[in-house]
């Protein structure tokens, strides 16, 4: 199992190695030095202060030069001028000289709430109806849960979260309108108060494809050799449906999940421009209509980051449930 940890834990590092070169050519490089200076100085920059600001940003240096401060910062902090940003640095702000990393930092608990409900929710009601639909295959349960789970996935995020909000919000009062969630420790209520409409939007639209995946891979275990063997060696119901056959249906839920997770923790820009919420998703969106490239640059990275450590997680998950995994 260590083996196996390693040897992705090293394919993670080389692949987040060859995103962040990517990232930096696209951002930087491919802009081109001009470019980064203008938006960085502004429009008030006389030729002297443009130069200035050149030096500071190393962009006087060759390109793999750059690369190297850049990479290395992110390690072990660097100095930007007369700013010295500290580890992991990830540059500074064009648009209000802000810590890049700290930014992020600042925004990320309101994206890893969001995203933490609404993996909790629509996973439980996903497969719970997913499985239902597969043990009840044909009969009356079997259709109205698939007839739910297509209705509620066909609805984008940018139709449901309106709906959500003039119904819950302004006809019937009950909930107020979602804003940035206060902390957890601090008010549990409160943090889940905020955030119950986003929730719900997210579970309506991810439990239809965590439901049809469930009942579809059930009933291709259900129907296998083996299990029909245990049945007739007098196992119990529960204990072929959940040990044996839940078990074996695992591994494309499992992979569906990673993406999803990581897509989650990378900032959903939809759901929180839907409900103003400022997290991961709001500030690409920031850091885009500002030309600000180095927040730019950071955010990707970061989800670059959550994307490959939730593959990461997948492929252990892969291990536990089948041993055979470890040996590949």
């Amino acid at each position: 199992m260590l083996r196996f940890l390693i040897r992705r834990l090293i394919g993670v590092a080389a692949i987040l190695l060859i995103v962040s070169g990517i990232t930096f050519y696209l951002f930087f490089a491919a802009s081109g030095a001009d470019d980064v200076v203008r938006l960085s100085c502004g429009r008030s920059c006389t030729p002297e202060m443009r130069e200035v600001v050149r030096q500071n940003l190393g962009l006087d240096k060759p390109l793999l030069e750059q690369y190297w401060i850049f990479l290395s910062g992110i390690f072990m902090g660097r100095k930007i001028g007369d700013l010295q940003c500290d580890s992991p640095c990830l540059g500074y702000s064009f648009a209000n000289n802000e810590n890049v990393f700290d930014k992020i930092v600042d925004r990320f608990p309101v994206t890893i709430s969001l995203a933490i409900g609404a993996v909790v929710l629509f996973l439980v009601l996903g497969i719970g109806m997913g499985v239902v639909a597969a043990l009840n295959r044909g009969k009356a349960v079997d259709k109205v849960t698939t007839g739910v789970a297509l209705l509620s996935g066909s609805a984008p995020i940018y139709v449901l979260g309106p709906i959500f909000i003039y119904v819950f919000v302004q006809q019937l009062g009950w909930l107020d309108r979602p804003t940035d969630p206060p902390s957890f420790t601090g008010d549990p209520g409160g943090w889940a108060t905020a955030l119950i409409l986003p929730w719900v939007c997210l579970m309506t639209i991810h439990m239809a494809l965590y439901c049809r995946l469930t009942r579809s891979t059930m009933v291709d275990v259900l129907s296998e050799d083996y299990v029909r063997t245990l049945r007739a060696k007098g196992l119990s119901g529960r204990s072929v449906y959940i040990k044996h056959a839940f078990r074996g249906a695992l591994s494309p839920i499992i992979t569906v999940l990673g993406v999803d997770i990581g897509v989650l923790l990378s900032g959903t820009i939809i759901t929180e421009s839907t409900f103003s919420l400022h997290g991961l998703g709001n500030l690409a969106v920031t850091a885009v209509v500002d030309s600000d490239l180095p927040m730019m640059m950071g955010v990707v990275l970061i989800a670059a980051t959550f994307t490959m450590l939730a593959n990461l997680a997948v492929d252990m998950a892969y291990a536990v449930i089948d041993p055979r995994v470890r040996l590949s």
